[in-house]
């Protein structure tokens, strides 16, 4: 059996997100597998026709990502750290119950549920706990609004929401497709491809994503309360406030918390896979409506994580996003105000500082011999020119070393 060039080439750089797309479009040459130490990779078992070569080649996020200035992005303001926009602004769902168990403001929630509820869509394409393996992720279809927010909050673990993605478009009901920035990616390549997906896709919404850690960061939160990760029979990352607590439960009653700074910073981010340190796009400048917190900042500069009532940054980007976030206000669903794109920067350091450091992070990648995804379109070169010399020198020293060390 030949072996995808294209399949070949993203695991020589450690470049698969996961999403799942390579599958999806391969007919049942390609399942998504779990490999150690917790990521989605692909696995090829059957020959891959040259036409579907093809599509994988032109819309898989680890070879190629979703530009930003697509005819879609025409009308927008293109800013190089938070990508295009037609509005930013801040937000909160204005019920009370999608606010509190949503990330930040349940600002992605209270738009979903605004779609199925007004007719836009039939059904929303999301994430939501395994119910086996509640630290694991299942791709859910959800009609009601009760199952949306049933499925609400951040899940920081493998998932694969275009695994399917022939059998939701043959299925042909118009879905709100919600998933990472690289995920929004794919579906935006692939409807270059098959005019389908905007059919049945009609509303994309994504997120800010700090990188994908490995079911291993979970586990590790899960012992540092000194439980067991395989007795659990329920874990939430976030939600139920804002940011919310980790909480973890397992079978004989047992349970334990963490704070929000000590779960993603002591752990989580720790498990991130290569994929995601280079990332050129991880506000999801691709989508139609892309959310993020709205953090608000201490007196270091650095954003304060204490509990509070939750906020949603909320960037519109496309002429679909600006109608459905104008009918999600008028409907009362959601209060918004006006933000300085500027702004953000404070709310969202790490994410500015990533951005600053992918040319020197891949820069360090060729140098070496390893692929990279395109990146045209994404304003890395412009985004660079805003870090200090010596920072990118040491981003690219250390990268080169974590290559050299297979530690990617």
């Amino acid at each position: 059996m030949k072996t995808s060039p294209a399949l070949q080439r993203v695991e020589k750089g450690s470049l698969c997100s996961g999403c799942g797309l390579c599958a999806g479009v391969s007919d049942g040459a390609i399942a998504m597998i779990t490999r150690a130490p917790g990521y989605s990779r692909p696995l090829q078992t059957a020959p891959i026709p040259d036409k579907t070569e093809a599509i994988i080649r032109e819309c898989c996020p680890g070879l190629e990502i979703a530009r930003w200035d697509e005819p879609i992005f025409a009308d927008t303001t293109v800013e190089p750290s938070w990508g295009p926009y037609r509005r930013c602004l801040t937000g909160f769902a204005t019920d009370p119950e999608v606010r509190h168990r949503g990330s930040s403001g349940g600002a992605i929630s209270a738009l979903a549920i605004h779609a199925l509820k007004s007719g836009l869509v039939e059904r929303v394409l999301h994430v939501a706990p395994d119910p086996a393996r509640p630290t694991r992720n299942l791709i859910t279809i959800s009609d009601t609004p009760e199952d949306v927010l049933a499925g609400s909050g951040s899940r920081y673990a493998a998932s694969s929401p275009l695994e399917r993605i022939e059998d939701h478009l043959s299925g042909g009901r118009p879905t709100v497709f919600i998933g990472k920035p690289c995920d929004v990616s794919a579906l935006r390549r692939l409807a270059r491809k098959d005019e389908r997906v905007d059919h049945v896709f009609p509303i994309k919404l994504s997120f800010f994503c700090g990188g994908l850690p490995s079911h291993a960061g979970a586990d590790r939160i899960t012992r540092a309360m000194g439980l067991d990760p395989e007795r659990l029979v329920h874990f939430r990352y976030r939600g139920e406030g804002w940011p919310g607590l980790t909480v973890a439960r397992d079978d004989q009653g047992n349970s334990g918390k963490m704070l929000y700074e000590d779960s993603w910073g002591g752990h989580l981010s720790k498990e991130v896979q290569f994929r995601c340190k280079i990332c050129p796009d991880a506000v999801g400048g691709t989508a139609d409506i892309a959310c993020a917190d709205a953090w608000y900042g201490g007196e270091s500069g650095y954003p304060q994580f204490e509990e509070a009532d939750g906020r949603s940054l909320i960037m519109s980007r496309t002429a679909v996003g600006d109608a459905l976030l104008d009918a999600v206000v008028q409907a009362g669903a959601m209060e918004v105000s006006s933000l300085p794109v500027g702004e953000i920067d404070l709310m969202q350091p790490s994410q500015a500082r990533r951005k600053r450091r992918v040319a020197a992070r891949t820069f360090a990648a060729r140098a070496l011999a390893r692929p990279v995804p395109a990146m045209d379109g994404l304003l890395v070169g412009k985004a660079a020119t805003r870090e200090k010399i010596a920072a990118q020198l040491k981003e690219a020293i250390g990268t080169a070393r974590r290559i050299v060390m297979k530690r990617t």
